[in-house]
This record gives C-alpha cells, structure tokens and sequence, in this order.
C-alpha cells in the first residue's frame, strides 16, 4: 500500500513538474487585478505585485497539469478558471498548494480523484500563487490570501 501511494506521488511529481516554459498556447493566458482600494479606487498595489510573482509561479510549477488557460484537464486535474474549490475552500486551497493534496474532491460538481505533490513552496510562494490564480481568467477573488494567512495552515 505504502509503495502505490508513493508510486502515485512520484508520478505525479513527474507529470506535472516542467523544467520547461510552457510555449505559446493557442488559447491567450489572460489575467486581471481587480483589486481597487476603497478610497481612490485605484488598483492595490501589494495584491498587484503579489500576482505578479505568483503568474511566475504558476508558470514554473502548476501550468503543466492546470494548464495557461487554468481550465485544468477534464476528469484528470480540476479547473482553476471559474473554480468553486478556490471560492468556497480557502483554507483547503490553501492546504492542497502548500502540503500537496490527495484523495477525491469535487471542483463544479465534477470529481478528481488524482495527487498533487507538494512542491516545496515557501508561504510567500504559496500566498503568491493563490492570488494570481484567485484574479486570473474568470475569477476575481480580491481577498488576497498572505503569507501569513499560508503560515498558520498546518497540514491536516
């Protein structure tokens, strides 16, 4: 049992970690920062620069399997673009990009039943990550997830 469960992280681990840039995709990877301040209604800067490290992150590390689109692949890896993991599961969204995640989940009403190795990220990392993929495609999550916020999940 021991061994599947490691024989499917590592193939998971190879699957989905690219050395490689991802080429140019058909479909252009878009994202917005729609994050305004109250007060001038300009953009916030700290989440701003926040997606910015976290589109390099995502590029390193999470587009081979979610792909630049973040539609994800169809009953292999869940969608990121229009996910309701990432709205309703903050902390589990949290949790899975910091600690890996492994198991079925239901992402819009679809299941996956896959692993996601844990990619060694730092907090800030994981916090960066999140918020390029909270404020890309269709989604526009402007509660910006921080380091610290990543720093007080533990694995479960």
């Amino acid at each position: 049992m021991k061994r599947t469960i490691l024989l499917l992280g590592l193939i998971g681990l190879i699957s989905c970690k690219s050395d490689k840039k991802e080429e140019a995709s058909s479909e252009e990877e878009s994202y917005t920062i729609p994050a305004k301040t109250e007060a001038k209604n300009q953009v916030d800067p700290e989440l701003a620069a926040s997606i910015k490290r976290g589109k390099e992150v995502y590029s390193d590390l999470c587009v081979t399997c979610h792909l630049p689109t973040g539609k994800g692949i169809p009953g292999t890896y869940p969608p990121l673009d229009g996910s309701n993991w990432l709205t309703e599961k903050r902390e589990e969204s949290i949790r899975g990009v910091k600690y890996g995640l492994q198991g079925e989940i239901e992402v819009n009403g679809e299941i996956y039943d896959n692993v996601m190795t844990p990619m060694g990220l730092s907090d800030q990392e994981v916090a960066d990550a999140l918020n390029y993929a909270m404020n890309s495609w269709s989604n526009k999550i402007t509660d910006m997830v921080t380091e610290e916020e990543v720093s007080k999940i533990q694995p479960e």
